[in-house]
């Protein structure tokens, strides 16, 4: 699958409210569907090479940089979209 095509259904999720941002870097099914979850599933195997990449170029832990990559994306996420909180529950970004 082309890197637009994917970015598009990506973006598309997050739209709908399917799927939303983990505190641990990790994209989550929002709403139960078999599209969402492999979409999540291809997102956090590639997240997941690349948090393995930058721990070991960097020498910080894995969840150093998960941690840091779950700030981050929380920062990015657009009001409206989905992000999950402290306590595991799924709460629209104000």
């Amino acid at each position: 699958m082309a890197f637009s095509a994917w970015a598009i259904s990506l973006d598309d999720a997050k739209q709908q409210g399917l799927i939303g941002e983990m505190q641990n870097g990790y994209l989550g099914v929002v709403v139960d569907s078999p599209e969402a979850q492999s979409l999540v599933e291809n997102v956090n195997e590639k997240r997941k090479n690349i948090y393995l990449n930058l721990a070991r170029k960097n020498k910080i832990t894995m969840a150093q940089v998960t941690a840091l990559a779950g700030e981050k994306a929380f920062s990015k996420t657009q009001s409206g979209h989905f992000i999950q909180d402290a306590a595991g529950n799924w709460v629209k970004k104000q």
